[in-house]
């Protein structure tokens, strides 16, 4: 991508004329590249070029600003009224950039973590009978795809000694290192998911899906927002309350403190133990099956595989979300 061609873009497509450009790293749509970039007025957005994900991403938020839902904020629309373009078969996006701190690089203030807690609790109560919201995806607890992924990765790495690249060698190790883990969560998305689609249906809301900490912003005046609606879904309250509670160990733990915070904006928080231990199952595998196919990937950068590399090893070394999955409920 050359800065000229954002910049004509950007221009063309949505009247946003910057003056200076700066990638952002963080964050782990390897479709996606993100930027900040700034008027000459000072004012800032974020500009995503997505091949990846749904449109839900752009949708959603939009519907929400038009709902009253603070917190999250709304696409600036193109010139012809729409919420994206397309530009070389990717959506080329502009949001307001609307805070610099992430709350998983700072600690949350008790009256930040009410404020995430009510932010939350709009959302999961917009009526599902809106007609964007039809238009997601619906939770159906079914692992089959993410287990059959899983289940190549395992094979492939089975034969990684003869390997030249280091990375993969020392993926194969950790995976051996970890097989235990492995099975266990295997074993449990499968029959947690096949125990939930055999039990009555349970009520579903607006899920962001993705709600840790790393896409909460604070802003300086104590707004707390909710960016990446990208995998938004409809599902259980569950699938994002397993963020809160809890927390994702070895990256945004959460503990009971904050989650009492937390409750006095959301409500009471009691997530059915079968639902919380699925979602966080299924999390971790997912994790560590992604992670895997990008240090398998050559043409990736070596930084990022090395990145993918120390976090799935931290994790098949039990000091992340996996362990607390495996654990969980009894198991």
């Amino acid at each position: 991508m050359r800065l000229d061609d954002l910049r004509d873009w950007i221009d063309a497509d949505f009247g946003v004329r910057f003056v200076e450009v700066t990638p952002i790293g963080h964050g782990a749509d390897a479709a996606a590249s993100v930027w900040q970039v700034t008027q000459r007025d000072r004012t800032r957005y974020a500009v995503k070029w997505s091949g990846g994900g749904s449109a839900a991403g752009l949708l959603l938020p939009a519907r929400l600003a038009e709902l009253g839902v603070d917190g999250v904020p709304a696409p600036v629309r193109t010139h012809e009224g729409g919420l994206w373009s397309e530009r070389d078969g990717r959506r080329l996006s502009v949001q307001p950039w609307v805070a610099d701190r992430r709350a998983v690089d700072t600690a949350m203030t008790p009256a930040q973590w009410t404020a995430y807690g009510a932010l939350l609790a709009r959302v999961h109560a917009v009526p599902t009978a809106d007609t964007v919201v039809r238009a997601l995806p619906v939770e159906d607890h079914r692992p089959d795809e993410l287990l059959a992924t899983t289940a190549t990765v395992t094979a492939r790495l089975g034969g990684a000694g003869d390997d030249g690249d280091d990375l993969v060698r020392g993926l194969a190790a950790a995976w051996r290192g970890g097989a235990g883990l492995l099975g266990a969560l295997t074993a449990r998305a499968a029959v947690l998911g096949d125990g939930l689609r055999d039990r009555t249906a349970h009520p579903v809301a607006v899920c962001h899906t993705d709600a840790h900490l790393g896409n909460v912003l604070l802003g300086d005046d104590g707004t707390v927002w909710l960016i990446d609606w990208d995998d938004a879904t409809l599902a259980p309250p569950e699938r994002d309350l397993m963020f809160v509670v809890g927390g994702l160990p070895g990256f945004a733990p959460v503990g009971a403190r904050e989650l009492a915070w937390f409750a006095a904006g959301y409500g009471p928080v009691d997530p059915d133990p079968d639902r919380l231990a699925y979602y966080r199952t299924v999390r971790a595998l997912a994790d560590l099956t992604e992670f895997a196919v990008e240090i398998l990937d050559h043409d990736v950068g070596r930084e990022g595989r090395e990145f993918a590399l120390r976090i799935v090893r931290a994790e098949l070394a039990g000091a992340g979300l996996a362990a607390l999955a495996v654990a969980d409920h009894g198991a």
